[in-house]
Protein backbone atom coordinates (compact mmCIF):
# COMPACT_ATOMS: atom_id res chain seq x y z
CA UNK A 1 0.00 0.00 0.00
CA UNK A 2 1.28 3.43 -0.94
CA UNK A 3 0.02 6.56 0.82
CA UNK A 4 0.65 10.16 -0.25
CA UNK A 5 -0.60 13.13 1.75
CA UNK A 6 -2.00 15.59 -0.78
CA UNK A 7 -3.51 18.17 1.60
CA UNK A 8 -2.71 19.36 5.11
CA UNK A 9 -4.37 22.69 5.81
CA UNK A 10 -5.74 23.54 9.22
CA UNK A 11 -7.94 20.62 10.23
CA UNK A 12 -8.29 19.30 6.68
CA UNK A 13 -6.35 16.29 5.48
CA UNK A 14 -6.41 14.43 2.17
CA UNK A 15 -4.55 11.29 1.15
CA UNK A 16 -4.08 9.37 -2.07
CA UNK A 17 -4.03 5.67 -1.30
CA UNK A 18 -2.93 2.98 -3.77
CA UNK A 19 -3.42 -0.73 -3.11
CA UNK A 20 -1.55 -2.79 -5.72
CA UNK A 21 -3.49 -5.10 -8.00
CA UNK A 22 -1.33 -7.99 -6.77
CA UNK A 23 -2.49 -7.36 -3.17
CA UNK A 24 -6.10 -7.42 -4.33
CA UNK A 25 -5.52 -10.61 -6.30
CA UNK A 26 -3.88 -12.29 -3.31
CA UNK A 27 -6.86 -11.41 -1.12
CA UNK A 28 -9.24 -12.57 -3.84
CA UNK A 29 -7.57 -15.97 -4.12
CA UNK A 30 -7.53 -16.32 -0.35
CA UNK A 31 -11.24 -15.63 -0.20
CA UNK A 32 -11.99 -18.00 -3.10
CA UNK A 33 -10.07 -20.81 -1.40
CA UNK A 34 -12.21 -20.32 1.69
CA UNK A 35 -15.34 -20.54 -0.46
CA UNK A 36 -14.07 -23.58 -2.36
CA UNK A 37 -14.10 -25.62 0.82
CA UNK A 38 -17.76 -24.78 1.42
CA UNK A 39 -19.24 -24.41 -2.07
CA UNK A 40 -21.87 -26.87 -3.29
CA UNK A 41 -22.14 -26.49 -7.07
CA UNK A 42 -23.81 -28.89 -9.47
CA UNK A 43 -21.25 -31.04 -11.29
CA UNK A 44 -18.67 -30.89 -8.50
CA UNK A 45 -18.31 -32.77 -5.28
CA UNK A 46 -19.10 -30.68 -2.17
CA UNK A 47 -15.99 -28.76 -1.13
CA UNK A 48 -14.09 -29.77 -4.28
CA UNK A 49 -14.95 -26.90 -6.61
CA UNK A 50 -11.77 -25.69 -8.38
CA UNK A 51 -10.71 -22.16 -7.50
CA UNK A 52 -10.33 -21.14 -11.20
CA UNK A 53 -13.97 -22.14 -11.77
CA UNK A 54 -15.14 -20.09 -8.79
CA UNK A 55 -13.03 -17.17 -9.99
CA UNK A 56 -14.56 -17.34 -13.47
CA UNK A 57 -18.14 -17.53 -12.13
CA UNK A 58 -18.02 -15.43 -8.96
CA UNK A 59 -14.77 -13.49 -9.31
CA UNK A 60 -16.29 -10.02 -9.75
CA UNK A 61 -18.77 -10.32 -6.90
CA UNK A 62 -16.10 -11.65 -4.53
CA UNK A 63 -13.68 -8.96 -5.73
CA UNK A 64 -16.29 -6.35 -4.76
CA UNK A 65 -16.14 -7.70 -1.20
CA UNK A 66 -12.35 -7.68 -1.31
CA UNK A 67 -12.23 -4.08 -2.55
CA UNK A 68 -14.60 -2.92 0.21
CA UNK A 69 -12.53 -4.68 2.87
CA UNK A 70 -9.32 -3.20 1.47
CA UNK A 71 -10.87 0.26 1.50
CA UNK A 72 -11.85 -0.15 5.15
CA UNK A 73 -8.57 -1.71 6.25
CA UNK A 74 -6.34 0.68 4.31
CA UNK A 75 -8.21 3.76 5.50
CA UNK A 76 -8.09 2.58 9.10
CA UNK A 77 -4.35 1.94 8.80
CA UNK A 78 -3.72 5.42 7.37
CA UNK A 79 -5.44 6.99 10.39
CA UNK A 80 -3.78 4.75 12.97
CA UNK A 81 -0.25 5.17 11.61
CA UNK A 82 -0.60 8.96 11.69
CA UNK A 83 -2.56 9.04 14.97
CA UNK A 84 -5.35 11.02 13.30
CA UNK A 85 -8.71 11.39 15.02
CA UNK A 86 -11.35 12.20 12.38
CA UNK A 87 -14.20 14.48 13.35
CA UNK A 88 -16.58 12.41 11.21
CA UNK A 89 -16.50 9.45 8.84
CA UNK A 90 -13.76 10.13 6.25
CA UNK A 91 -14.96 10.68 2.69
CA UNK A 92 -13.62 8.16 0.18
CA UNK A 93 -13.65 8.80 -3.57
CA UNK A 94 -13.04 6.01 -6.06
CA UNK A 95 -12.01 6.64 -9.68
CA UNK A 96 -14.80 8.11 -11.81
CA UNK A 97 -13.55 6.45 -15.00
CA UNK A 98 -15.72 3.36 -15.46
CA UNK A 99 -13.03 1.58 -17.49
CA UNK A 100 -10.57 2.00 -14.63
CA UNK A 101 -13.12 0.63 -12.16
CA UNK A 102 -13.67 -2.39 -14.41
CA UNK A 103 -9.92 -3.07 -14.49
CA UNK A 104 -9.87 -3.06 -10.69
CA UNK A 105 -12.72 -5.56 -10.46
CA UNK A 106 -11.13 -7.69 -13.17
CA UNK A 107 -7.97 -7.84 -11.06
CA UNK A 108 -5.92 -5.97 -13.66
CA UNK A 109 -5.62 -2.54 -12.07
CA UNK A 110 -4.45 -0.99 -8.79
CA UNK A 111 -7.06 0.25 -6.34
CA UNK A 112 -6.42 3.99 -6.22
CA UNK A 113 -8.61 6.33 -4.20
CA UNK A 114 -8.58 9.58 -2.24
CA UNK A 115 -9.58 9.91 1.39
CA UNK A 116 -10.45 13.33 2.79
CA UNK A 117 -11.35 14.28 6.34
CA UNK A 118 -11.18 16.89 9.05
CA UNK A 119 -9.43 16.01 12.28
CA UNK A 120 -10.50 16.75 15.82
CA UNK A 121 -8.85 20.04 16.81
CA UNK A 122 -6.27 19.94 19.57
CA UNK A 123 -6.42 22.58 22.27
CA UNK A 124 -5.06 23.07 25.75
CA UNK A 125 -7.58 22.41 28.50
CA UNK A 126 -7.83 25.28 30.93
CA UNK A 127 -8.03 25.03 34.70
CA UNK A 128 -11.62 25.37 35.88
CA UNK A 129 -10.93 25.04 39.61
CA UNK A 130 -10.96 28.81 40.02
CA UNK A 131 -14.24 29.25 38.17
CA UNK A 132 -16.64 31.47 40.15
CA UNK A 133 -20.30 30.53 39.93
CA UNK A 134 -23.55 31.46 41.65
CA UNK A 135 -26.16 28.86 42.49
CA UNK A 136 -29.54 30.61 42.29
CA UNK A 137 -31.77 29.03 44.94
CA UNK A 138 -35.51 29.37 45.51
CA UNK A 139 -37.03 28.57 48.90
CA UNK A 140 -40.48 27.00 48.78
CA UNK A 141 -42.78 29.27 50.80
CA UNK A 142 -46.30 28.87 52.16
CA UNK A 143 -47.39 31.36 49.50
CA UNK A 144 -46.08 29.01 46.80
CA UNK A 145 -48.04 26.14 48.35
CA UNK A 146 -51.22 28.22 48.55
CA UNK A 147 -50.89 29.27 44.90
CA UNK A 148 -50.40 25.67 43.82
CA UNK A 149 -53.40 24.49 45.84
CA UNK A 150 -55.52 27.25 44.31
CA UNK A 151 -54.52 26.08 40.84
CA UNK A 152 -55.39 22.50 41.75
CA UNK A 153 -58.76 23.64 43.04
CA UNK A 154 -59.36 25.37 39.73
CA UNK A 155 -58.46 22.21 37.81
CA UNK A 156 -60.60 19.89 39.92
CA UNK A 157 -63.85 21.81 40.22
CA UNK A 158 -67.19 20.30 41.01
CA UNK A 159 -70.08 21.50 38.89
CA UNK A 160 -73.82 21.91 39.38
CA UNK A 161 -76.48 22.35 36.72
CA UNK A 162 -77.98 25.82 36.28
CA UNK A 163 -81.12 26.97 34.51
CA UNK A 164 -79.94 30.40 33.48
CA UNK A 165 -77.67 31.64 30.74
CA UNK A 166 -74.06 30.57 30.50
CA UNK A 167 -71.43 33.11 31.49
CA UNK A 168 -67.67 33.19 31.63
CA UNK A 169 -66.47 30.57 34.10
CA UNK A 170 -69.47 28.30 33.52
CA UNK A 171 -69.17 24.96 31.78
CA UNK A 172 -71.30 24.07 28.79
CA UNK A 173 -71.75 20.61 27.33
CA UNK A 174 -72.35 20.64 23.59
CA UNK A 175 -72.27 18.77 20.32
CA UNK A 176 -71.14 20.50 17.14
CA UNK A 177 -70.46 20.15 13.44
CA UNK A 178 -67.95 22.44 11.78
CA UNK A 179 -68.19 23.45 8.13
CA UNK A 180 -66.07 25.42 5.68
CA UNK A 181 -67.85 26.70 2.57
CA UNK A 182 -70.83 24.61 3.62
CA UNK A 183 -68.85 21.35 3.73
CA UNK A 184 -68.09 19.44 6.92
CA UNK A 185 -64.37 18.84 7.44
CA UNK A 186 -62.41 16.09 9.16
CA UNK A 187 -62.08 16.60 12.90
CA UNK A 188 -64.76 19.28 12.96
CA UNK A 189 -67.52 17.17 14.52
CA UNK A 190 -67.84 16.09 18.16
CA UNK A 191 -70.55 15.12 20.66
CA UNK A 192 -71.05 15.84 24.36
CA UNK A 193 -67.96 18.02 24.68
CA UNK A 194 -67.56 19.86 28.01
CA UNK A 195 -66.00 23.33 27.80
CA UNK A 196 -65.36 25.95 30.44
CA UNK A 197 -66.07 29.34 28.91
CA UNK A 198 -62.99 31.52 29.10
CA UNK A 199 -60.53 28.65 29.43
CA UNK A 200 -59.05 29.38 26.01
CA UNK A 201 -59.21 25.74 24.96
CA UNK A 202 -61.01 26.48 21.69
CA UNK A 203 -60.00 28.70 18.80
CA UNK A 204 -60.36 32.46 19.36
CA UNK A 205 -63.93 33.73 19.22
CA UNK A 206 -65.60 30.36 19.76
CA UNK A 207 -66.05 30.51 23.52
CA UNK A 208 -67.24 34.14 23.53
CA UNK A 209 -70.23 33.18 21.39
CA UNK A 210 -71.35 30.60 23.96
CA UNK A 211 -71.99 33.27 26.59
CA UNK A 212 -75.72 33.72 27.07
CA UNK A 213 -76.59 30.25 25.80
CA UNK A 214 -78.97 27.97 27.72
CA UNK A 215 -79.46 24.22 27.73
CA UNK A 216 -81.33 23.20 24.58
CA UNK A 217 -80.20 26.19 22.51
CA UNK A 218 -79.02 25.80 18.92
CA UNK A 219 -76.26 28.20 17.93
CA UNK A 220 -74.32 29.06 14.80
CA UNK A 221 -70.79 29.95 15.87
CA UNK A 222 -68.72 31.78 13.27
CA UNK A 223 -64.95 31.82 13.63
CA UNK A 224 -61.77 32.06 11.59
CA UNK A 225 -58.96 29.59 12.15
CA UNK A 226 -55.71 31.33 13.13
CA UNK A 227 -53.10 31.72 10.39
CA UNK A 228 -50.73 29.79 12.65
CA UNK A 229 -53.15 26.88 13.14
CA UNK A 230 -51.36 23.53 13.06
CA UNK A 231 -53.44 22.07 10.21
CA UNK A 232 -52.49 23.78 6.96
CA UNK A 233 -55.80 23.00 5.22
CA UNK A 234 -57.67 24.93 7.94
CA UNK A 235 -55.24 27.74 8.79
CA UNK A 236 -56.67 31.18 8.09
CA UNK A 237 -60.04 29.90 6.84
CA UNK A 238 -63.46 31.06 8.07
CA UNK A 239 -65.67 28.32 9.48
CA UNK A 240 -69.16 27.89 10.90
CA UNK A 241 -70.03 25.50 13.71
CA UNK A 242 -73.57 24.28 14.22
CA UNK A 243 -73.71 23.91 18.01
CA UNK A 244 -76.28 22.14 20.17
CA UNK A 245 -75.98 23.11 23.84
CA UNK A 246 -77.09 20.16 25.97
CA UNK A 247 -76.18 21.48 29.41
CA UNK A 248 -74.96 24.49 31.38
CA UNK A 249 -73.24 24.16 34.75
CA UNK A 250 -71.84 26.60 37.28
CA UNK A 251 -68.76 25.81 39.38
CA UNK A 252 -69.29 24.91 43.00
CA UNK A 253 -67.11 26.62 45.56
CA UNK A 254 -64.10 24.40 46.13
CA UNK A 255 -63.05 24.00 49.74
CA UNK A 256 -59.42 23.00 50.09
CA UNK A 257 -59.61 20.53 52.96
CA UNK A 258 -59.09 16.87 53.77
CA UNK A 259 -61.98 15.87 51.52
CA UNK A 260 -60.43 17.72 48.60
CA UNK A 261 -57.13 15.94 49.25
CA UNK A 262 -58.91 12.57 49.31
CA UNK A 263 -60.46 13.37 45.95
CA UNK A 264 -56.90 13.65 44.64
CA UNK A 265 -55.94 10.29 46.16
CA UNK A 266 -54.21 11.54 49.34
CA UNK A 267 -55.31 10.87 52.90
CA UNK A 268 -55.26 14.43 54.22
CA UNK A 269 -54.67 18.08 53.41
CA UNK A 270 -51.34 17.95 55.24
CA UNK A 271 -50.24 15.09 52.99
CA UNK A 272 -51.36 17.05 49.92
CA UNK A 273 -49.36 20.08 51.05
CA UNK A 274 -46.33 17.87 51.67
CA UNK A 275 -46.64 16.38 48.18
CA UNK A 276 -46.99 19.80 46.58
CA UNK A 277 -43.97 21.10 48.51
CA UNK A 278 -41.84 18.15 47.40
CA UNK A 279 -42.78 18.60 43.75
CA UNK A 280 -42.13 22.33 43.87
CA UNK A 281 -38.76 21.70 45.50
CA UNK A 282 -37.87 19.37 42.64
CA UNK A 283 -39.05 21.92 40.08
CA UNK A 284 -37.07 24.75 41.66
CA UNK A 285 -33.98 22.54 41.97
CA UNK A 286 -34.18 21.76 38.27
CA UNK A 287 -34.42 25.46 37.44
CA UNK A 288 -31.38 26.07 39.64
CA UNK A 289 -29.45 23.31 37.91
CA UNK A 290 -30.39 24.63 34.47
CA UNK A 291 -29.18 28.14 35.27
CA UNK A 292 -25.95 26.83 36.78
CA UNK A 293 -25.29 24.65 33.74
CA UNK A 294 -25.83 27.58 31.40
CA UNK A 295 -23.39 29.69 33.39
CA UNK A 296 -20.79 26.91 33.12
CA UNK A 297 -21.28 26.63 29.37
CA UNK A 298 -21.11 30.40 28.97
CA UNK A 299 -17.81 30.45 30.86
CA UNK A 300 -16.38 27.65 28.71
CA UNK A 301 -17.57 29.34 25.53
CA UNK A 302 -15.77 32.53 26.51
CA UNK A 303 -12.60 30.67 27.54
CA UNK A 304 -12.03 28.70 24.33
CA UNK A 305 -11.45 29.74 20.76
CA UNK A 306 -10.12 27.27 18.18
CA UNK A 307 -10.74 26.15 14.63
CA UNK A 308 -13.80 23.93 14.24
CA UNK A 309 -14.38 21.07 11.79
CA UNK A 310 -16.45 22.69 9.07
CA UNK A 311 -18.57 19.64 8.38
CA UNK A 312 -19.54 19.28 12.03
CA UNK A 313 -20.68 22.89 12.09
CA UNK A 314 -22.54 22.37 8.81
CA UNK A 315 -24.35 19.34 10.20
CA UNK A 316 -25.30 21.19 13.39
CA UNK A 317 -26.45 24.25 11.49
CA UNK A 318 -28.52 22.16 9.07
CA UNK A 319 -30.30 20.49 11.97
CA UNK A 320 -31.16 23.86 13.49
CA UNK A 321 -32.16 25.40 10.17
CA UNK A 322 -34.34 22.48 9.09
CA UNK A 323 -36.25 22.63 12.37
CA UNK A 324 -36.64 26.40 11.97
CA UNK A 325 -37.84 26.03 8.39
CA UNK A 326 -40.41 23.40 9.39
CA UNK A 327 -41.71 25.61 12.20
CA UNK A 328 -42.00 28.65 9.92
CA UNK A 329 -43.99 26.62 7.41
CA UNK A 330 -46.22 25.31 10.18
CA UNK A 331 -46.86 28.77 11.61
CA UNK A 332 -47.13 30.55 8.28
CA UNK A 333 -44.58 33.15 9.39
CA UNK A 334 -41.61 34.58 7.51
CA UNK A 335 -38.46 36.41 8.50
CA UNK A 336 -40.04 39.83 8.02
CA UNK A 337 -42.68 38.91 10.62
CA UNK A 338 -39.85 38.50 13.12
CA UNK A 339 -38.07 41.73 12.17
CA UNK A 340 -35.09 39.97 10.63
CA UNK A 341 -33.87 38.69 7.28
CA UNK A 342 -32.90 35.21 6.16
CA UNK A 343 -29.29 36.34 5.80
CA UNK A 344 -29.15 37.68 9.36
CA UNK A 345 -30.93 34.61 10.70
CA UNK A 346 -28.43 32.32 8.99
CA UNK A 347 -25.54 34.24 10.55
CA UNK A 348 -27.08 34.04 14.02
CA UNK A 349 -27.87 30.34 13.81
CA UNK A 350 -24.46 29.61 12.31
CA UNK A 351 -22.95 31.18 15.42
CA UNK A 352 -25.19 28.99 17.56
CA UNK A 353 -24.04 25.89 15.66
CA UNK A 354 -20.40 26.88 16.16
CA UNK A 355 -20.98 27.36 19.88
CA UNK A 356 -22.57 23.94 20.23
CA UNK A 357 -19.79 22.16 18.38
CA UNK A 358 -17.09 24.04 20.31
CA UNK A 359 -18.69 23.26 23.66
CA UNK A 360 -19.20 19.66 22.64
CA UNK A 361 -15.51 19.26 21.86
CA UNK A 362 -14.45 20.96 25.09
CA UNK A 363 -16.80 18.92 27.28
CA UNK A 364 -15.84 15.71 25.51
CA UNK A 365 -12.14 16.35 26.00
CA UNK A 366 -12.66 17.36 29.63
CA UNK A 367 -14.73 14.26 30.26
CA UNK A 368 -12.08 12.04 28.72
CA UNK A 369 -9.33 13.58 30.84
CA UNK A 370 -11.34 13.28 34.04
CA UNK A 371 -12.50 9.74 33.34
CA UNK A 372 -16.19 10.60 33.15
CA UNK A 373 -18.30 7.74 31.87
CA UNK A 374 -21.94 6.71 31.59
CA UNK A 375 -22.89 3.43 33.22
CA UNK A 376 -25.32 0.91 31.81
CA UNK A 377 -27.65 1.61 34.75
CA UNK A 378 -27.69 5.33 33.91
CA UNK A 379 -28.40 4.58 30.27
CA UNK A 380 -31.16 2.16 31.23
CA UNK A 381 -32.80 4.77 33.47
CA UNK A 382 -32.70 7.27 30.60
CA UNK A 383 -34.31 4.69 28.34
CA UNK A 384 -37.08 4.07 30.88
CA UNK A 385 -37.68 7.82 31.19
CA UNK A 386 -37.92 8.14 27.41
CA UNK A 387 -40.34 5.20 27.19
CA UNK A 388 -42.60 6.85 29.77
CA UNK A 389 -43.09 9.73 27.37
CA UNK A 390 -45.05 7.38 25.10
CA UNK A 391 -47.76 5.74 27.22
CA UNK A 392 -48.97 2.50 25.71
CA UNK A 393 -45.99 2.32 23.35
CA UNK A 394 -43.27 1.55 25.86
CA UNK A 395 -42.36 -1.78 24.28
CA UNK A 396 -41.98 -0.18 20.85
CA UNK A 397 -39.72 2.49 22.31
CA UNK A 398 -37.51 -0.10 24.03
CA UNK A 399 -37.28 -2.16 20.85
CA UNK A 400 -36.45 0.91 18.78
CA UNK A 401 -33.52 1.97 20.94
CA UNK A 402 -32.16 -1.54 21.33
CA UNK A 403 -32.06 -1.94 17.56
CA UNK A 404 -30.56 1.51 16.87
CA UNK A 405 -27.10 2.15 18.28
CA UNK A 406 -27.09 5.79 17.20
CA UNK A 407 -30.36 6.41 19.02
CA UNK A 408 -28.85 4.98 22.21
CA UNK A 409 -25.89 7.33 21.81
CA UNK A 410 -28.36 10.21 21.68
CA UNK A 411 -29.72 9.15 25.06
CA UNK A 412 -26.21 8.78 26.40
CA UNK A 413 -24.94 12.17 25.20
CA UNK A 414 -26.95 14.40 27.57
CA UNK A 415 -26.05 12.19 30.55
CA UNK A 416 -22.34 12.42 29.75
CA UNK A 417 -22.62 16.17 29.21
CA UNK A 418 -24.36 16.77 32.54
CA UNK A 419 -21.83 14.63 34.40
CA UNK A 420 -18.97 16.69 32.95
CA UNK A 421 -20.75 19.91 33.96
CA UNK A 422 -21.32 18.50 37.46
CA UNK A 423 -17.61 17.67 37.66
CA UNK A 424 -16.69 21.24 36.74
CA UNK A 425 -19.12 22.61 39.33
CA UNK A 426 -17.66 20.32 42.01
CA UNK A 427 -14.24 21.97 41.56
CA UNK A 428 -15.47 25.55 41.13
CA UNK A 429 -16.06 28.24 43.73
CA UNK A 430 -19.85 28.25 44.03
CA UNK A 431 -21.75 30.76 46.14
CA UNK A 432 -25.45 30.57 46.92
CA UNK A 433 -27.80 33.35 45.93
CA UNK A 434 -31.41 33.44 47.12
CA UNK A 435 -33.87 34.51 44.44
CA UNK A 436 -37.60 34.39 43.86
CA UNK A 437 -39.20 32.06 41.38
CA UNK A 438 -40.06 35.00 39.16
CA UNK A 439 -36.48 36.26 39.19
CA UNK A 440 -35.03 32.88 38.21
CA UNK A 441 -37.65 32.32 35.53
CA UNK A 442 -36.79 35.73 34.10
CA UNK A 443 -33.08 34.87 34.04
CA UNK A 444 -33.72 31.57 32.30
CA UNK A 445 -36.20 32.91 29.77
CA UNK A 446 -34.24 36.09 29.04
CA UNK A 447 -31.19 34.05 28.07
CA UNK A 448 -33.02 31.66 25.83
CA UNK A 449 -36.67 32.52 25.42
CA UNK A 450 -38.72 29.74 23.89
CA UNK A 451 -35.76 27.92 22.39
CA UNK A 452 -35.99 24.15 22.58
CA UNK A 453 -33.47 21.36 22.85
CA UNK A 454 -35.65 18.79 21.17
CA UNK A 455 -33.66 15.80 22.26
CA UNK A 456 -33.90 16.43 25.97
CA UNK A 457 -37.50 17.53 26.25
CA UNK A 458 -40.86 16.08 26.93
CA UNK A 459 -43.11 18.61 25.19
CA UNK A 460 -46.58 18.93 26.60
CA UNK A 461 -48.72 19.57 23.53
CA UNK A 462 -52.12 20.35 24.99
CA UNK A 463 -54.11 20.05 21.81
CA UNK A 464 -56.18 17.37 20.17
CA UNK A 465 -55.24 16.94 16.53
CA UNK A 466 -58.58 15.31 15.80
CA UNK A 467 -60.77 18.03 17.29
CA UNK A 468 -60.39 21.17 15.20
CA UNK A 469 -62.64 23.37 17.28
CA UNK A 470 -59.91 23.30 19.88
CA UNK A 471 -57.10 25.82 19.68
CA UNK A 472 -53.58 24.67 18.81
CA UNK A 473 -51.62 25.26 22.02
CA UNK A 474 -47.99 24.61 22.80
CA UNK A 475 -47.41 24.77 26.55
CA UNK A 476 -43.76 24.95 27.52
CA UNK A 477 -42.67 24.73 31.12
CA UNK A 478 -39.30 26.43 31.29
CA UNK A 479 -38.71 24.93 34.70
CA UNK A 480 -38.47 21.47 33.22
CA UNK A 481 -36.39 21.94 30.09
CA UNK A 482 -32.68 22.10 29.53
CA UNK A 483 -32.50 24.47 26.58
CA UNK A 484 -28.75 24.76 26.16
CA UNK A 485 -27.09 21.71 24.74
CA UNK A 486 -23.58 21.24 23.52
CA UNK A 487 -23.69 17.93 21.60
CA UNK A 488 -20.76 16.44 23.43
CA UNK A 489 -17.91 14.96 21.47
CA UNK A 490 -16.96 12.07 23.73
CA UNK A 491 -13.55 10.81 22.57
CA UNK A 492 -13.50 7.97 25.03
CA UNK A 493 -16.66 6.30 23.83
CA UNK A 494 -17.63 7.55 20.39
CA UNK A 495 -14.70 6.26 18.39
CA UNK A 496 -13.88 9.89 17.57
CA UNK A 497 -17.13 10.37 15.72
CA UNK A 498 -19.18 13.42 16.67
CA UNK A 499 -22.31 12.62 18.66
CA UNK A 500 -25.06 14.65 17.04
CA UNK A 501 -27.81 14.30 19.55
CA UNK A 502 -30.62 15.01 17.13
CA UNK A 503 -34.08 14.24 18.05
CA UNK A 504 -36.54 12.92 15.58
CA UNK A 505 -35.73 9.25 16.14
CA UNK A 506 -38.14 8.29 18.89
CA UNK A 507 -41.44 6.93 17.56
CA UNK A 508 -44.13 9.58 17.11
CA UNK A 509 -42.05 12.32 18.67
CA UNK A 510 -43.45 15.81 18.06
CA UNK A 511 -41.54 18.12 15.75
CA UNK A 512 -39.40 20.47 17.85
CA UNK A 513 -40.63 24.04 18.09
CA UNK A 514 -38.27 26.97 17.68
CA UNK A 515 -38.65 30.68 17.66
CA UNK A 516 -38.54 32.10 14.16
CA UNK A 517 -36.32 35.04 15.12
CA UNK A 518 -32.78 34.42 16.31
CA UNK A 519 -31.93 35.11 19.92
CA UNK A 520 -30.61 38.46 20.99
CA UNK A 521 -27.13 39.31 19.80
CA UNK A 522 -24.49 38.32 22.28
CA UNK A 523 -26.63 35.55 23.75
CA UNK A 524 -26.98 31.94 22.92
CA UNK A 525 -30.11 30.98 21.07
CA UNK A 526 -29.88 27.29 21.26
Amino acid sequence: MQVTETLSSGLKREFKVVVAAQELDNELNKRLKELAGKANIKGFRPGKVPVPHLKRVYGKSVMAEVVQKQLDDASKKVLEERNLKPAYQPEVKLPEDQAEVERIFDGKGDLSYTMSLEVIPTFELKDTTGLTLARHVIDVTDAHIDEALARLAGQYKDWQAKDGKAKKGDRVTMSFTGKIDGQAFDGGTAENVPLEIGSGQFIPGFEDQLEGAKAGDDLLVKVTFPESYGVATLAGKPAEFEVKVTGVEAPKETVIDDEFAKKLGLESLDKLKETVRDRMSQEFAQMTRLKLKRDVLDALDEAYSFELPEKLVDAEFNGIWNALDAEMKRSGKNFADENTTEEDARKEYRAIAERRVRLGLVLGTLGEREGVSVSEDELQRALVDRARQFPGQERKVFDYYRKNTNALLELRGPIFEQKVVDHIVSKAEVSEKKVTREELQALVQDEDEHEHDHDHHDHDHAHDHDDHARHDHDHHDHAHHDHDHAHVHDHAHHDHAHDHAHHDHAPHEHTPVRRTAPAKKGKRGE
